[in-house]
């Protein structure tokens, strides 16, 4: 099962290297559509965070965009 994830990685970009605009436009990225976050939802009740699963099922978006969108949206800051 393991190697069903790692695979899947291989596929999701470099983020090493990025300018001011590439950072702009991924913050942008951020906003999720009603759908994707119906999806991400779903998908998180039954892979737990197996952010690269989740994302092989929204196209365009990566492993580290949904993290961080579920992050900011459900971790509690009180923590």
């Amino acid at each position: 099962m393991a190697d069903l994830e790692i695979n899947h990685c291989r596929d999701l970009p470099s983020v090493n290297s990025k300018g001011p605009e590439e950072v702009r436009e991924e913050e942008s990225k951020l906003e999720f559509s009603e759908d994707e976050e119906t999806l991400i939802s779903r998908m998180y009740k039954l892979v737990g965070q197996r952010w690269s699963l989740i994302a092989g099922r929204i196209p365009g978006r990566s492993a580290e965009e949904i993290e961080k969108f579920w992050t900011s949206r459900y971790t509690s800051s009180s923590e």
